[in-house]
């Protein structure tokens, strides 16, 4: 069990790459626009794609305020959603949670990334904390159950 203080961009890059190397069934992810996460990158592509490989249900969930970026700039990633989309799903929220400026990242409902503010790197990295995490999971769940637009890059119509 371990709580660990994020001051840095470099540590906060580091976190995140810890959490998805540890990360064996599930990982769900609210943020502003996914930029500040680099999902794009080819080792933390190549760990999420190690559990999508592995997994059965609801591996991957993201929620994103601004989806523009990564439906624009993610083209990669954007394959890796429509290729697991039976176990992947990426949404933008609805504008009445446009105001809420924190982050997260959850893993196995055992491990977090929380970032208190999207401009900044200030963080806490949770590691088996059981507790501290369930606030943030119920959290997660409140914010997936405001529903809101599917980011997919395929697009349906006439």
């Amino acid at each position: 069990m371990a709580r660990e203080l994020i001051t840095s961009w470099t540590d906060f890059q580091t976190a995140i790459d810890r959490l998805l190397a540890i990360a064996c069934r599930k990982i769900c992810i609210y943020d502003e626009d996914l930029s500040a996460l680099k999902l794009e990158a080819r080792p933390r592509q190549e760990h999420i794609k190690r559990l999508l490989l592995a997994g059965h249900g609801d591996i991957l969930q993201i929620a994103v305020r601004n989806a523009s970026p990564l439906r624009q700039c993610h083209p990669q990633f954007q394959d890796l959603l429509t290729t697991y989309g039976h176990l992947a799903k990426a949404i933008e929220t609805p504008p009445q949670l446009a105001h809420l400026r924190d982050g997260m990242i959850l893993v196995d409902d055992k491990y977090a990334l929380i970032r208190f503010d999207r401009d900044l790197p200030r963080s806490k990295l949770l590691i088996d904390e059981p507790d501290e995490l369930r606030p943030y999971l119920s959290r997660f769940k409140e914010i997936w159950s405001e529903g809101g637009e599917s980011v997919s890059s395929t697009h349906l119509g006439l």
